[in-house]
């Protein structure tokens, strides 16, 4: 059989029913594995709806490609315990490139989602087509220092702010980053020799919630992603929902305040501008520079040092001012996800992002707008929680974006 047998995609008008199903199989066995780590033959043979004989021969080729592998035995069962199997942790690799506007990570990932390299780089998400090229510059430095070789890779992932067109590989917020009329992915993918993903950071974000996080097994779901913007990831129906452009759960650009700043979209008045964390470090500085009383006057000399954990800091210990920031964007984000959950009716929603360590300030705050904005028979099948996956939910979910592409069954 040849190794790459999974990756065709040929009908069965190309090849004979017989191999188009077993490459089927094979595509919805490793889907099932990577998702739930290990299986028995017994269980794979139920699931797959096929004889032993063909489930074991079809595991057997798995092994020989260095797909699967053994990885111990089952407990709990009476008599001889059965041979567990999972995907096999030495081989097809996927990288995972994590851009934004603070700087750049880099990820090397067995098939386990385990990862074996991670690199943090100070190169900022900027729109120019010299990003692109120092992004392939230290790609190439990760992966000499991962000790791996490009051969290892089966595709790379890279998740990114912006609004994200996943069909044309392209970035329409940061439209300068192309250097050709080329796609982002197949400029990228011509450059390192291996397929690219492109996805939005935030529908990342859900769908490592969705797959291996607080929402797993949930099919309606919200993750509501904090950080130098604000964005929100869908779950419908158990999938990522994107829209028609794929531009779906761009939450930050509501408007909230007719008379207030200019967002950098061009709008006024968005949910950015009073919520996301370089808004409160702007509001702080101004505040400060103005006389403001608070523990944070300490840096009026040197204001442009305030960052978002200086003041999560300073409410932490119980500076008024600081308090009442965080309150009031708690609120003002509960008031922007009224909206949503009035179109989507969550089962759950993940609040996740570099506000999670203001979570005591700010979700008292979310959960009363919510309340206030919303009917009340929204709440009784709804709950709020924090991210249980201490900031790899991003991580999480484009590199499941890529194994679950490579995986599909077609």
């Amino acid at each position: 059989m040849n190794p790459d047998i999974i990756f065709e995609e040929e009908s069965p008008t190309q090849q004979s029913v017989v191999d188009y199903k077993k490459n089927q199989k094979q595509r919805k066995a490793l889907a099932y594995l990577y998702a739930e780590g290990t299986c028995t033959l017994a269980y794979l043979t139920k699931m797959l709806h096929s004889s032993v004989p063909s489930v074991t021969n079809l595991v057997e080729e798995l092994i020989d490609n260095q797909w699967v592998t053994a990885i111990g035995t089952a407990t709990g069962s009476n008599g001889r315990r059965p041979v567990l199997f999972g995907l096999d942790r030495k081989h097809h690799y996927a990288a995972v490139l994590d851009v934004s506007t603070h700087d750049t990570k880099i990820l090397f990932m067995d098939a386990q989602r385990r990862v074996i390299f991670r690199g943090d780089y100070d190169l900022r998400l900027n729109d120019n087509p010299a990003f692109l090229t120092s992004l392939v510059q230290h790609f190439t430095t990760a992966l000499n220092d991962s000790g791996l070789t490009i051969d290892n890779l089966i595709a790379v992932g890279i998740s990114m702010p912006g609004l994200i067109d996943s069909r044309r590989g392209q970035n329409m917020t940061y439209k300068n980053l192309n250097q050709t009329d080329e796609s982002l992915t197949k400029w990228f993918s011509q450059k390192i020799g291996k397929p690219v993903y492109l996805i939005n950071d935030t529908k990342a974000t859900v769908l490592g919630e969705s797959r291996f996080g607080g929402a797993r097994g949930k099919k309606q779901v919200l993750a509501i992603n904090i950080d130098w913007g604000v964005g929100l990831g869908i779950i419908v129906n158990g999938e990522v929902f994107q829209g028609a452009s794929g531009f779906a759960g761009e939450l930050g650009h509501i408007q909230v305040d007719p008379e207030g700043e200019l967002c950098y979209c061009g709008k006024i008045g968005c949910l950015n501008t009073v919520t996301s964390a370089s808004a409160l470090v702007r509001r702080v500085q101004r505040d400060i520079l103005a006389g403001q009383v608070s523990k944070l006057a300490a840096f009026r000399d040197r204001v442009d040092q305030i960052d978002i954990d200086e003041l999560i800091s300073a409410a932490h210990q119980g500076d008024s001012y600081a308090i009442d920031i965080l309150h009031e964007t708690g609120f003002q984000l509960g008031k922007g996800l009224a909206i949503a959950i009035s179109l989507f009716n969550p089962e759950i929603i993940i609040v996740d992002g570099v506000l999670i360590r203001a979570a005591a300030f700010i979700l008292s705050t979310i959960e009363q707008a919510i309340s206030k904005y919303c009917l009340s028979d929204f709440r009784n099948d709804m709950t709020i929680e924090l991210t249980k996956l201490n900031g790899t939910a991003k991580w999480l979910g484009t590199h499941a974006y890529v194994m679950e592409d490579v995986f599909a069954t077609y």
